[in-house]
C-alpha cells in the first residue's frame, strides 16, 4: 500500500552526503577550549582515571599548546598539580608569585602569545584540606568573604602574568563583582572573566580531583554548601543573572551532559556567550564503557558533544577536543 504522505522526512536522509548538507549542528575546533593538567616534574605522568590523559611536564605541556594552535583549538585552560608539601590551610600558595601555576602562565604566553589561556581561580589546588575557599573558624563551612578576597589577588596575579581570561570555579557569592572590580582597579581592563556561574555539586568530578590532587582520602568532600544543588533548575538563572549583572563576560554550566537542560535555559535567558564543561567523569564513563565494547567510542564521543552544543553552548571544554579538532 501506498501511502498518501505530503511530507515524508526520510527524504532529507536516504545518503550520506544529504545527510551532511541538512545537518543543523556542527563541531568546529574553534568551539573548543581544552583542559591541561600539568604539574612541577619533567616526566608526564598518566592519570589513571582519565584513560589518554597525563599531568604533564613543561616541554609536553608546552607541545601541547603549540599542537592547540596547529589544530585550530583558540585557547587551553590550565590546571596545576601541586605537591602536598605546597599545600596548606590558607591556599597561601595561590598568591606566591613564583608558585607554579604563574611560572607556567608567563613561558606559556610568552611563547605562544596569540592562544588565548584561560586561569582557574580557586583555592583547592592549593588547600590542604581540597576545598575551594578558606574554610571558616570552626572549619565546618567555607567563609565566603574572605575567600572572595583570597580570590580577587589571585586573579589579578593571574592577570600580570598573562591570563587572557580568568576563570572563578569557587561558587561564592559576589566574588565576579570583587574580581571585576579588583582588575579593574590594576589596569587589567581587557582581561575577561569567565564565571563557573551554575556549578553543580556533581558526582562526576572524581576523575578531576585525582588530576589535580585536590582528593583528600578515600572518599570525596561534600562541596554542596557552595556548589548548587543537581535538583535544581531554577536556581541556575539566579546564578546567571547575578554574575552576568556583575561583569562576568561569559557563564558556564558545569558539568555538561547531565544537565543539557540548564545549558538551554541559561542559553535562551543570556545575550552573552554560554560555556559548558564537560567533565572529567563524563569523559571517563566513555572512555571505560567503550573499552568494555558496550558502545562505539567516536560515535558516542561525538554525540555527546554535539548534544552539548545543541542545547546551546558557545564554547566546550572538553578533554576530547584535541582528537574532534584534529580530524
Amino acid at each position: 500500500m501506498l501511502l498518501d504522505l505530503p511530507e515524508r522526512p526520510r527524504r532529507n536522509r536516504r545518503f550520506a552526503k544529504l545527510r551532511d548538507m541538512v545537518r543543523e549542528t556542527r563541531l568546529h575546533a574553534s568551539d573548543f577550549v581544552w583542559p591541561l593538567f600539568f604539574h612541577d616534574l619533567a616526566e608526564d605522568l598518566p592519570i589513571e582515571s582519565m584513560p589518554g590523559i597525563s599531568r604533564l611536564g613543561e616541554k609536553s605541556l608546552l607541545g601541547a599548546c603549540e599542537r592547540a594552535l596547529k589544530i585550530g583549538i583558540p585557547a587551553v585552560a590550565l590546571f596545576p598539580c601541586l605537591d602536598a608539601s605546597l599545600k596548606d590551610v590558607e591556599g597561601s600558595g595561590a598568591t606566591d608569585e613564583e608558585n607554579l601555576l604563574f611560572r607556567t602562565l608567563r613561558k606559556v604566553k610568552a611563547r605562544f602569545p596569540e592562544l588565548v589561556v584561560v586561569t582557574d581561580v580557586a583555592l583547592d589546588p592549593f588547600t590542604s584540606h581540597g576545598h575551594d575557599g578558606l574554610l571558616s573558624a570552626c572549619e565546618s563551612t567555607v567563609d565566603n568573604d574572605r575567600t572572595v578576597d583570597a580570590l580577587c589577588r589571585m586573579a589579578v596575579l593571574e592577570a600580570r602574568f598573562g591570563a587572557d581570561v580568568v576563570a572563578p570555579s569557587d561558587m561564592m557569592d559576589g566574588r565576579v563583582g570583587a574580581i571585576r572590580r579588583a582588575l579593574d582597579a590594576a589596569g587589567f581592563t581587557d582581561t575577561g572573566i569567565l564565571s563557573y556561574a551554575a556549578k553543580y555539586a556533581s558526582a562526576f568530578y572524581g576523575p578531576f580531583r585525582d588530576a589535580v590532587g585536590s582528593k583528600i582520602g578515600r572518599d570525596a568532600i561534600c562541596k554542596s554548601m557552595y556548589q548548587m544543588d543537581p535538583a535544581n533548575c531554577r536556581e541556575a538563572l539566579r546564578e546567571v543573572r547575578l554574575d552576568a549583572a556583575e561583569g562576568a563576560d561569559m557563564v558556564m554550566v558545569k558539568p555538561a551532559g547531565p544537565y543539557l537542560d540548564v545549558i538551554r535555559m541559561v542559553k535562551n535567558a543570556s545575550d552573552i556567550p554560554v560555556a559548558a564543561y564537560q567533565v572529567s567523569g563524563e569523559y571517563a564513563m566513555i572512555h571505560a564503557a567503550a573499552r568494555q565494547g558496550w558502545l562505539d567510542y567516536e560515535r558516542a564521543r561525538d554525540e555527546s558533544l554535539i548534544a552539548i552544543k545543541r542545547a546551546g553552548a558557545d564554547v566546550i571544554l572538553s578533554y576530547f577536543a584535541p582528537e574532534v579538532a584534529a580530524r
